[in-house]
């Protein structure tokens, strides 16, 4: 898919400085360069470190190959392979790994793909375990990011100057997302209540607590209990599977009557629709048991997001709604955290450039 380009520019031919919003997801990497979700793009996670001399190996490849299934880079005397093709070459999902470990990486893969470069401005979210945490990975992640980079991208020369790095807590861009949307008579007034948000990713279920837009840091927190556990489940249940497969991943998303999954080996595939349903019901149960036990007294509505979110959505509401509150999924839910995000740079860069707020 080729991303349309916004008028901020992505040629390097313009004066303005682009916006790349990236959510790091531990399943995978959610990038986007505008607000149109259809431009939203999905690399898996996994990543891969090779010599230079390995990566340079594709270089014989038509240009015309979808580049999501082939992204490999050079960066300072290094190769790395990302995506699919890091899967290839035996890299897993990264699973229990800080986020700030590849996310140089990741986040020049997604330069190389939009096809970046001068003037950038970097929006991430990470989870918010605790303050100290997050303020320590995040001023991390700022001094990984800022600062001139030079990279070949799939063999092409790539050169960005990345200017303004923006971090928030996993979840946060949903809320952006959801009051950026067109309102009806149904809409929640998300500026004047009190929201809980809750992103269900792969590594980690972020609970965040706002107040009329102000982020309560004291009773927001992100639990490592999400859809990797649930995809432990589902693995122990099929002989030779590998819960960190993107195949295995892939098939448990798919609609019900295609969720056939066949571990490396195996004669014969394994139809998921047989175990999902209940798996689901009780992991389901779990999450809405942990919610309702941090869940703080004065919140009203719920925001649901995250890959997970739309996976247990059906599960997940009446648990809920037994509660008295009104719940809400973001859409598109995997991709809602980038898109808002993405908004969000665009604000923090309007303050300085009035004409980015006409894109």
């Amino acid at each position: 898919m080729t991303a349309r380009q916004p008028s901020n520019s992505l040629n390097g031919h313009s004066s303005s400085t682009a916006i790349l919003s990236i959510d790091l997801g531990r399943t995978s990497t959610k990038a986007c360069v505008s607000r149109y979700p259809d431009d939203v793009v999905l690399i898996a996670a996994n990543v891969a470190h090779l010599t230079v001399d390995q990566v340079r190996r594709g270089g014989f490849e038509s240009r015309s190959t979808d580049a999501l299934l082939d992204i490999w880079l050079e960066h300072q005397g290094r190769g790395y392979a990302i995506g699919q093709l890091a899967a290839d070459f035996g890299a897993n999902l990264g699973v229990g790994q800080s986020k700030v470990e590849d996310a140089l990486v990741k986040v020049l893969a997604c330069v190389g793909h939009f096809n970046l470069s001068g003037d950038l401005a970097v929006v991430l979210g990470l989870p918010y375990h605790s303050q100290e945490q997050f303020d320590r990975e995040k001023e991390q992640l700022i001094s990984l990011l800022r600062s001139p980079h030079v990279l070949a991208y799939r063999g092409e020369p790539k050169a960005v100057n990345i200017q303004q790095v923006w971090v928030m807590p996993e979840g946060y861009g949903s809320l952006i997302w959801c009051e950026a949307q067109d309102k009806d008579a149904h809409s929640p007034d998300l500026p004047n209540l009190s929201v809980a948000i809750v992103d269900i990713g792969h590594q980690t279920t972020d609970f965040l607590m706002v107040d009329r837009f102000r982020f309560a840091r004291g009773a927001s927190k992100s639990e490592p209990f999400a859809m990797n556990q649930f995809y432990d489940q589902v693995a122990s249940q099929i002989q030779g599977a590998d819960s960190q497969s993107l195949s295995l991943i892939e098939a448990v998303n798919r609609p019900q009557g295609q969720r056939f999954y066949r571990p490396r080996g195996a004669t014969r595939p394994t139809d998921l629709d047989a175990i999902l349903p209940s798996l689901r019901k009780s992991f389901a149960r779990e999450l809405s048991n942990r919610l309702i036990a941090w869940l703080p007294e004065r919140v009203t509505d719920v925001i649901v997001s995250g890959g997970g979110g739309e996976f247990f959505w059906p599960d997940f509401q009446p648990l809920l709604e037994e509660a008295q509150l009104r719940i809400h999924l973001a859409q598109p839910s995997r991709k809602a955290n980038a898109l808002g995000q993405y908004l969000y740079g665009r604000a923090q860069l309007a303050t300085v450039n009035p004409q980015l707020t006409k894109v």
